[in-house]
């Protein structure tokens, strides 16, 4: 039996500060062709591609010195991040695709808890838990806000792209490749992987920066994103709801 090919890919738009951690992450990547093997999970092949979204610092040099393949896009970051997931899943092998946010970072033993999980063929992906790093300290809010993307998670199954969601390729495949909205591209990929089987939400957390929350104000942040949410379920018109959204 030939061993698992994971392919993780992760968008990127001027993260320079941010990469080489989500890569050192996913494991040490080979020189070249961005292929890794991760000695706590034997029989497992990683590769890595990074999916630029034109970034004018030096995100893709930084990458590539740790061994990603990088794929470099025009920058247009008013088509979202949609394009660049599609641009990674394209160029990669994998038989299981991981979508890595720059500024997530996967755990300890990741490859093996994406595979134990895949075992069971009912199982299309999934997710790890949602958790804000611990490095950067936290506040009664931030848990708050952890607790309900947990408990959101749990009751309908829609974990969001930064909990590092996974999926068989074949399923992909099936589905057209990623969905190519301009916004919430990942509540539209979860909506897809439940037609095609049972999603893991795997217990293991993948920590994410609370960058955002920081800069916005974590009420304001939260608030937007519920209203984001109300607006994905209602299907308003995504171009109307990213404007909003963005400014």
């Amino acid at each position: 039996m030939r061993p698992v090919k994971i392919g993780v890919v992760i968008p990127t738009l001027d993260e320079a500060s941010a990469i080489e951690g989500a890569l050192g992450s996913v494991g040490r990547a080979g020189p070249g062709d961005g292929a890794a093997d991760l000695p706590e999970s034997k029989g497992i092949e990683i590769e890595i591609v990074v999916a630029d979204g034109g970034s004018r610092d030096d995100t893709c040099a930084r990458a590539r010195r740790a061994g990603a393949r990088v794929i470099e896009l025009p920058r247009d970051p008013s088509r979202g991040r949609a394009r660049q997931l599609q641009a990674g899943f394209a160029a990669c092998t994998g038989d299981v695709v991981l979508f890595l946010h720059a500024d997530t970072r996967l755990p300890e033993s990741w490859a093996g808890a994406v595979s134990a999980a895949l075992a069971d063929p009912g199982v299309v992906g999934g997710a790890f838990r949602f958790q804000f790093d611990p490095a950067e300290g936290g506040s009664a809010r931030l848990r708050a806000i952890e607790w309900g993307a947990r408990l959101r998670a749990a009751l309908f199954r829609l974990p969001y792209g930064d909990q590092a969601l996974f999926v068989r390729r074949a399923a992909l495949e099936r589905m057209g490749g990623v969905p190519q909205a301009v916004f919430m591209e990942d509540l539209d990929l979860v909506a897809g992987m439940k037609r095609h089987g049972r999603l893991a939400l795997l217990a293991a957390p993948a920590p994410t920066s609370s960058r955002r929350y920081r800069a916005g104000g974590v009420l304001r942040i939260f608030a937007r994103n519920a209203l984001a949410l109300l607006a994905w379920r209602l299907a308003l018109p995504r171009d109307r709801v990213a404007a909003w959204y963005r400014r």
